[in-house]
């Protein structure tokens, strides 16, 4: 069997079951899934698993506090929040706060869902 028609025969499934050539491919596909994420970012990663109303907060190991605000608690109309929009919305849960730097949580797609606060009292 000639290279082109070995290559045709893969493309279209055309050998048996338990044949050396069955095996050849289905080794292949299997080395394909298993193998290629290590060297591939795919960029999939779950969602964040806490609800859309919920502010967190932890502790910033520099002082202060780290919260992260999703875009459902702000009042905006798209674009970016002040900084006085995101100390109100922390404020409601915490009290007033200051805020020292910011950055946007953005899903794979690029879209905001969240943003990520550095903050002291």
């Amino acid at each position: 069997m000639s290279v082109g028609k070995t290559l045709k025969s893969y493309f279209w499934w055309t050998h048996e079951r338990g044949s050396v050539h069955f095996d050849v491919m289905v080794t292949l596909i299997l080395a394909f899934i298993f193998i290629t994420p290590h060297y591939i970012n795919y960029g999939d990663r779950p969602k964040p698993d806490w609800p859309a109303n919920e502010i967190r907060a932890s502790v910033n190991p520099a002082g202060g506090m780290i919260y992260e605000v999703p875009v459902e608690q702000l009042r905006t109309q798209g674009g970016e929040p002040t900084d006085q929009e995101l100390a109100s919305a922390i404020a409601a849960t915490s009290g007033p706060i200051t805020i020292d730097r910011r950055e946007a949580v953005k899903e794979i797609g690029g879209s905001v869902i969240a943003w990520r606060v550095w903050a002291h009292r």
